[in-house]
């Protein structure tokens, strides 16, 4: 199992992979400023940014048009895909250590499923966005993901046996039960499937900073957890018994871990909809990387993980231009076929 040998692995951050990692980042943001319907220089897209960092005055040529579109539509947006791929990312990689399970991901434990119920019923009961911490959306979203998590987590452990296949199956079980009530819910109100719908095949706002102020206390508070967990999560992969012996509160951890990672995976999906594969292709491939200790995996799952979804809003959005391809078709374009080498990878250990 790949997340079983990062215990056994004490792997130190390198200052060369935090850099490659802030590199695909600054390359995703310059590439998703600049390409668009309107293309902009990268270049003088690049010296624009430069030039409204303190101190700095640099003229980036940029006409007052395309200046307006670099910072009031595409800015925005590209912050938002970064920091929804970023806490996709991340709660994935901290599934797959808290549960010893390579496969696991928002979505396979039912998490997404039921942030996306919580956020069906508050758009059918009439939504309003208040536009701050408090917002109903990202509230429903969590609430929902933690009591899908918990279902999953509660079946997997039926009988007094937890295994990663048990676990999974119960994911699958849940997330299967809880979309069929979110597709009753649908049909029940269908003045509404057409808001929905549109949510569920994944979306960036460009309609200026809301939701990204929306987002980022969550993103806060996430992703600061996983981080300061990233030691726990290594020696929860080698095993309970051995975390117990070293003084580790297996339980408490664990839920705290839980908890944090539903609480990013609800968040991103309150404000993007259901992104698929993002769990998984970012800490599998951070994983081939740098090495399978979470003490790596964790923070350059955040930078991989914004810098991927940042790329692939930019293919949404150009590559049918003007028109756009909902950006969970593209995820699973090349999540599905990763995810299947990642379960011949792991299926010796799912028996």
């Amino acid at each position: 199992m790949v997340a079983a040998t990062a215990g056994a692995l004490p792997v130190r951050l390198r200052p060369s992979m935090l850099g490659l990692g802030g590199i695909a980042l600054a390359i995703a943001v310059i590439l998703g400023l600049a390409l668009g319907p309107v293309a902009i220089n990268p270049y003088r897209t690049l010296l624009e940014l430069l030039d409204h960092l303190p101190y700095v005055n640099i003229e980036s040529g940029l006409s007052k048009q395309e200046a307006a579109i670099v910072w009031e539509l595409r800015f925005p947006r590209v912050v938002l895909g970064v920091l929804v791929g970023a806490l996709l990312a991340s709660s994935g990689a901290a599934y797959q250590g808290v549960f010893r399970n390579p496969l696991a991901d928002p979505y396979l434990l039912g998490a997404a499923a039921g942030a996306g119920l919580g956020v069906t019923v508050v758009i059918v009961g009439g939504y309003t966005r208040t536009g701050s911490m408090f917002d109903p959306l990202p509230i429903a979203a969590f609430l929902g993901a933690l009591g899908a998590v918990a279902l999953a987590y509660a079946l997997g452990a039926a009988g007094g046996i937890r295994t990663p296949a048990a676990l999974v199956l119960a994911g699958v079980a849940v997330m299967s039960f809880l979309t069929a009530v979110q597709t009753y819910v649908q049909q029940r109100n269908s003045d509404t499937v057409r808001d929905v719908f549109t949510w569920i095949l994944g979306r960036l706002s460009t309609a200026g900073w809301e939701e990204v102020w929306i987002l980022v206390p969550y993103f806060i508070v996430s992703a600061g957890i996983l981080l300061a967990c990233r030691r726990v999560l290594d020696i929860l992969a080698v095993g309970d018994h051995e975390a117990l012996s070293l003084g580790i509160p297996v339980a408490r951890m664990r839920l705290l871990i839980v908890v944090a990672a539903s609480l990013a995976t609800a968040a991103a999906v309150s404000v993007s909809g259901l992104i698929a594969f993002v769990g998984i292709i970012v800490p599998h491939t951070v994983r081939l990387l740098a090495g399978t200790s979470y003490r790596v995996v964790i923070p350059l799952s955040l930078l991989f993980g914004g810098a991927f979804l940042a790329m692939a809003d930019l293919v949404a959005r150009t590559i049918l231009a003007p028109a756009e391809v909902p950006i969970g078709v593209v995820t699973a374009f090349f999540g599905a076929p990763f995810f299947v080498l990642v379960l011949r990878q792991a299926r010796g250990s799912l028996g």
